[in-house]
């Protein structure tokens, strides 16, 4: 009885290997016409990608050729990783092709399934309802918020600065954008630069480095392998902590409704204008199907977007003070736009159209998100099969569109390497998607305003009060790809006091 148990169970497990096999193999013959990357049996191509310090420079290579694109294939996936602007264009560009890979669930247990990672229905909801929390008549009341945080800023940079000292300016901004987003978004006052919620920024780093740690390996990607690791226990500490301060920002913002004070603010104007509700006030006042968002559904999109509203910033702020500091020759000419912005008054209240002014500081935060893009990769995942340029792309392909590729393609930007903001000077790119630091399409960055306009105000300031030097010896910046590109060894530049006056 026991040997033709186990010969029906080995008949079932042959069958199951032999479909698995057999589908490999045809969607590797379907996707025969573009290059394959190595691969190796149970790992499939894990030996490709040497970690997160080299991960941008190893899909560089296994893009390098004449199509920019390759096939990938890993235990149980299989997919397809593309720098070209073509290709970019085809997928971002798309009404149907908008489901996240599967990169995307290892922020689950974080982020949930909210505007960044649903997909269907719920996501068409969640961007309707949060699209007027970024209408451009409520970006001026951000602005006095990003002024306001950004004078912390610089008081907090004024001793090393006095020192001449060398600085991490990542952790000063990051701190600063932490602060900008949870006071402007959702109403709420957080205190992070007077060295407050030290364990969110410190979970956020860790969960993903865990996460990238996760997609890089043959066995963590499975959830139950993954959960006998120690690393495991570390991602619910993180998730503990992240989820702790999300509902401590909600039930913060939930007593202004017991005092009233949302209810002043759905009253409508002098002129008969209903006032526009922020972020955290939409959420919590919207229905979906008549029926208000649970609590769930309302702490997914608040760590959603306090995650996306101050990390991706942070790292692009820092880069391009980075970028500056080593450049003096643009750095004097950002500084030259503010005095003709600001004259004599360097610390009058920035507006949101001093900002809209600053026509050369926004090529430099242009060519930054070039060379430094905070989110280096898309990842799509197709429901059906498809067709591109004539050929078949199979159902359930991944498909990773590499934004830093086509940022460093000689093909596409003249001298890549080297920091020239007035190569956006140039409106006329060879093809629109082959600059999309925001993505583009359907499932563009919702925030992309008001993130520019947080990096304008905080440089501009900073640059209206500091001379930006390179370190001695000059410091080099390790890129890493942890969900949003930043540099694992900081972003030290060297700091001094700018006398406006004495230079106006």
């Amino acid at each position: 009885m026991l040997s033709i148990i186990l010969t029906i169970l080995a008949v079932i497990i042959s069958y199951f290997i032999y479909q698995y096999v057999n589908k490999f193999r045809k969607v590797r013959e379907t996707l025969n016409w573009m290059p394959h990357v190595p691969r190796k049996p149970v790992i499939g191509i894990v030996m490709e990608f040497s970690g997160s310090e080299e991960a941008v420079n190893d899909m560089t290579r296994l893009t390098n050729n004449p199509l920019k694109m390759a096939y990938m294939e890993g235990p149980t996936v299989w997919g397809i990783l593309s720098r070209s602007c073509e290709f970019s264009e085809f997928v971002l560009s798309s009404n149907t092709i908008l489901e996240k890979s599967d990169i995307y669930t290892f922020f689950h247990e974080w982020l949930g399934t909210g505007l960044l990672t649903s997909t269907g229905t719920k996501w068409k909801k969640r961007r309707r309802i949060i699209t007027p929390a970024f209408h451009f008549s409520i970006l001026d009341q951000f602005v006095q918020i990003f002024d306001k945080d950004t004078d912390i800023l610089v008081d907090k940079l004024q001793r090393p600065a006095a020192d001449k000292a060398t600085v991490n300016i990542y952790e000063y901004v990051n701190l600063c954008a932490l602060d900008s987003i949870c006071e402007s978004a959702m109403g709420v006052t957080i205190e992070s630069q007077n060295l407050k919620n030290q364990n969110y920024v410190h979970a956020v780093k860790d969960y993903c480095r865990i996460a990238i740690v996760r997609m890089m390996s043959s066995w963590k990607r499975i959830s139950v392998l993954f959960k006998l690791t120690e690393e495991h226990g570390l991602q619910q500490q993180n998730v503990e902590i992240l989820h702790g301060f999300s509902t401590s920002v909600i039930e913060k913002r939930k007593r202004e409704f017991v005092n009233k004070k949302l209810n002043e603010a759905l009253q409508v104007d002098s002129f008969g204008r209903k006032n526009k509700l922020a972020f955290l006030d939409l959420l919590l006042n919207a229905t979906v199907d008549g029926k208000p968002l649970s609590p769930g559904d309302i702490r997914e999109e608040v760590d959603t977007f306090i995650f996306e509203g101050h990390d991706t910033t942070s790292s692009a702020i820092a880069s391009a003070l980075f970028l500056l500091a080593n450049n003096p020759k643009h750095q004097d000419l950002v500084r030259k736009e503010q005095k003709d912005i600001y004259g004599k008054d360097r610390d009058r209240p920035t507006t949101q159209q001093d900002l809209n002014e600053m026509k050369y500081l926004d090529l430099v935060i242009k060519e930054t998100l070039r060379l430094y893009p905070p989110v280096p990769v898309i990842g799509r995942r197709i429901t059906e099969a498809i067709e591109y340029k004539g050929q078949k792309i199979p159902k359930n392909t991944f498909l990773t569109i590499f934004i830093y590729g086509m940022n460093h393609d000689p093909d596409y930007f003249d001298s890549p390497e080297e920091f020239v903001p007035e190569r956006f000077l140039d409106t006329n790119l060879k093809s629109p998607y082959m600059y999309v630091p925001f993505s583009a399409g359907p499932r563009n960055c919702i925030g992309q305003r008001f993130a520019v306009l947080e990096m304008k105000c905080m440089i501009s300031k900073i640059i209206r009060h500091f001379v930006l030097s390179p370190t001695n010896p000059p410091h080099k910046m390790i890129m890493v790809s942890e969900a949003v590109l930043k540099s694992k060894n900081g972003v030290n530049i060297q700091l001094e006091k700018y006398d406006w006056e004495a230079a106006a």
